[in-house]
């Protein structure tokens, strides 16, 4: 069995050392088409509204026959479990409703995956997303294909133990857009959401798997992350323009 990455497995807050961390890979970004505005506001807004009636139903919000807790939170939003694992497929799909950063003034923690992720992100009207690594994020570039080419920039990274300096690595989703994001297994990001409409749609094809392998009790999305912040900074920290 691949070795664990836990301290305790049901832990929703444990904590790793940024300065001796050291990313196992990179997060590869790939853009996938720019919408109308009117076009992208009608996905994010239903998507998002799947997310808001989930968490609104008893069903959604009490775990079911299996165990599962489909409605659960996480630091960048609200999410839902549209589809579960099940015997012979230990892969599953949660949808996203991101806060606003800006609106909230607080800044998602960069952190990191008991198991690889899938994600693809989805902007609206007056909306970006920031996407941090502690790596180099590699993006995908087919020439008469691939639609847009996302701002990259880099910066220190906050958290960073007093006298570390860590980079971190930046990329912008654009408004109206889709962009799609693969994650292995353990390698640092975050995502932070500048404006009211953007969601997530997010495969983790190890569900299962992570959970048997860190001995988690159940699928819960905060104890298969781990966090390289104590705490969450203000929106200052995770800034555009």
């Amino acid at each position: 069995m691949t070795e664990v990455m836990k301290f305790t497995p049901d832990d929703e807050n444990e904590v790793h050392d940024m300065a001796r961390f050291s990313d196992p890979g990179r997060c590869h970004v790939t853009p996938v088409v720019r919408l109308s505005p009117e076009t992208a506001l009608a996905v994010t807004t239903a998507l998002s509204g799947v997310v808001r009636a989930a968490h609104r139903s008893p069903a959604a919000t009490t775990r079911d026959g299996d165990g599962i807790q489909r409605a659960q939170t996480f630091e960048e939003g609200d999410v839902y479990m549209l589809a579960a694992p099940f015997d012979g497929f230990f892969a599953d799909r949660y949808l996203m409703d991101f806060y606003d950063v800006v609106d909230r003034d607080i800044c998602s923690r960069m952190h990191l995956h008991t198991g690889l992720r899938f994600v693809r992100m989805m902007t609206g009207p007056g909306t970006r997303i920031r996407v941090s690594s502690l790596s180099p994020i590699d993006v995908t570039q087919v020439d008469g294909v691939t639609p847009f080419r996302p701002d990259m920039f880099e910066d220190a990274a906050p958290d960073a133990p007093e006298g570390t300096r860590r980079t971190r690595y930046n990329l912008v989703v654009p408004e109206n857009a889709w962009a799609d994001m693969q994650i292995p297994r353990g390698v640092s990001h975050q995502f932070n959401a500048h404006g009211p409409h953007a969601v997530i749609d997010s495969v983790h094809p190890e569900e299962s798997i992570e959970t048997f392998r860190e001995r988690i009790t159940c699928y819960k999305m905060m104890a298969q992350t781990i966090f390289l912040a104590k705490e969450q900074r203000a929106s200052a920290a995770c800034k555009l323009d």
